[in-house]
């Protein structure tokens, strides 16, 4: 849970942290579809550092997700080299 924004927060201050408080709670409670990261095969980050994260590798046209160790393609279960 989110701590109310205090009374005195400046005007612009005030907007932008609602904003930001917004966002994340949409994340928090999605409502609807979110976009994935989409990234070619060659700039895929490190899969230790994306544990159970999903990326759209755009040049292969395949969603893929991070086991901690390897990007794994989720067509056919194989790893991403």
């Amino acid at each position: 849970m989110l701590l109310p924004i205090g009374p005195d927060v400046s005007a612009p201050l005030r907007a932008l942290l609602k904003s930001l408080r917004d966002a994340i709670e949409a994340l928090q409670v999605p409502a609807e579809p979110k976009r994935v990261f989409v990234v070619a095969r060659s700039g895929l980050p490190p899969a230790a550092a994306y544990q159970n994260c999903v990326v759209l590798v755009s040049d292969l046209n395949i969603l893929a997700h991070s086991d901690g160790a390897h990007w794994i393609r989720q067509d056919t279960g194989a790893v991403i080299v």
